[in-house]
């Protein structure tokens, strides 16, 4: 093994940020431990596939080029970062919502879902040049300091797309019936059109002003798109009736635009501590998430101007940082996107109530329901 690799097989099997553990601290609520235990369960069970999928990929690289092999280490051991499995956690706790148990068949689905999250988590950083992700370096820094800037990035765009080829051959050898891995297959397709579709928007908004509802169209395509994805999949394969498929597809939805929102107030309020990246990183780059937004609609252009007199900043002072939060709070954009979140995230409770989904199920997706709900009131 080329000694510069090394370091890619001692990693963490830690399954949930410091985010959550945090919360998880300070809340004694039997839903959200319920929620934490069954997510631990779970993602135990799926990284053990992963590592055999990608593990099995490693050993058929070797008999062709240490090179290819080495980057095979480098994507499983991305891959295998401490991470919440919220996605192929997803499809399993939605299959077995209906078809009551796990085997096999769908352990090897999740691991399918969980490297197809990854395909899309390569290209972001790629395009959104970080230079970390959970921990450690992203694909294209790690190559790029191995050897340049164009090995690197051209590494991170193809290791991406193979990704995203591994997890449909990951799917397609599940042993579940065509018929459903063809409908699981488009499922993928069409959320990793959207998803990119959400990609090029999200860049585009970098560089001009937009409202909210223009915000909504790239949302509906970026987490909303995901756990749509992941969600049907769980029940395409389970037997779910077409009346619930179509209440997991809206309910999927608003857990999508709750959790976007969630996820970028966090980008902005949380600490390096418990983020694992230096906040307000989506301001530095011009980023429009829904906070952001409606600061920016505030009718002191002070608010605007120095908001948007970061973008391209290599860094922001910890001064700077306050001033930020402080200003999104005093403009009531906080407020409205927090609004917003709960808003998808009641909608989303009622319609998995409305589902067919054993209890244990409801359970799981109220229970992370409710920690999105409560992890807003972490920043005032």
């Amino acid at each position: 093994m080329n000694p510069a690799f090394s370091y890619l097989y001692d990693f963490s099997n830690i399954r949930v940020n410091g985010s959550l553990l945090r919360f998880m601290s300070h809340s004694h609520a039997p839903t959200a431990m319920n929620w934490e235990t069954v997510l631990n369960e779970y993602s135990v069970m799926v990284e053990k596939k992963v590592d055999e999928t990608l593990s099995k990929t490693i050993k058929e690289a070797e008999n062709y080029h240490s090179f290819v092999k080495d980057a095979y280490c480098c994507l499983k051991e991305f891959t295998l970062r401490k991470g919440k499995r919220l996605a192929s956690c997803s499809t399993l706790a939605t299959y077995k919502g209906y078809a009551g148990t796990v085997d096999e068949k769908i352990l090897s689905v999740c691991a399918g879902i969980e490297i197809y999250r990854q395909s899309i988590l390569v290209h972001d950083d790629l395009v959104d040049n970080e230079e970390t992700r959970r921990g450690g370096k992203t694909i294209h820094r790690f190559f790029s300091d191995l050897f340049d800037e164009r090995l690197g990035d051209g590494v991170a765009v193809f290791l991406g797309n193979i990704a995203y080829s591994l997890a449909v051959q990951t799917i397609i050898g599940s042993g579940f019936p065509m018929g459903r891995i063809a409908e699981t297959l488009l499922l993928i397709s069409e959320g990793y059109r959207e998803v990119n579709e959400s990609q090029m928007l999200d860049l585009l908004f970098e560089y001009r002003d937009v409202d909210a509802e223009e915000w909504r169209i790239m949302a509906s395509k970026r987490a909303a798109s995901l756990f749509k994805v992941t969600m049907l999949a769980g029940g395409v394969l389970g037997g779910a009736s077409e009346k619930d498929l179509r209440l997991l597809r809206e309910a999927a939805v608003n857990i999508g635009y709750a959790f976007d929102i969630q996820d970028d107030i966090i980008d902005t309020y949380a600490s390096e501590e418990d983020y694992g990246r230096p906040p307000c990183g989506d301001i530095r780059l011009g980023k429009k998430p829904l906070h952001i937004i409606h600061a920016l609609e505030s009718p002191d252009p002070g608010v605007s101007g120095f908001l948007k007199s970061l973008r391209g900043r290599v860094s922001i002072s910890r001064d700077e940082v306050e001033k930020i939060r402080s200003l999104v709070r005093l403009s009531g954009g906080l407020e409205k996107a927090r609004k917003a979140s709960r808003m998808h995230a009641e909608e989303a409770k009622r319609l998995i109530a409305e589902t067919g989904m054993n209890s244990e199920a409801k359970g799981f997706f109220n229970s992370m329901i409710t920690y999105v709900e409560n992890s807003l009131d972490w920043y005032r």
